[in-house]
C-alpha cells in the first residue's frame, strides 16, 4: 500500500467507522434507562467497604 492509498481509506472509511463509533457511544449514554446504572457508577467512590 502506498501513502494516498492509505491516506484515501483514513480520510473516508475511518472516519466514518469512527462517527458511527461516536453517535453509537452517545447513544447508549443517553438511552432510556441508563440514569440509574450512571448514578450507580456514580455512587461506586462514596460507598464505604
Amino acid at each position: 500500500m502506498d501513502y494516498d492509498t492509505l491516506r484515501h481509506f483514513a480520510d473516508t472509511y475511518w472516519l466514518a467507522f469512527m462517527f458511527i463509533l461516536f453517535v453509537g457511544i452517545v447513544a447508549w449514554a443517553f438511552r432510556p434507562g441508563g440514569r440509574k446504572s450512571a448514578d450507580e457508577a456514580a455512587r461506586i467512590p462514596l460507598k464505604e467497604d
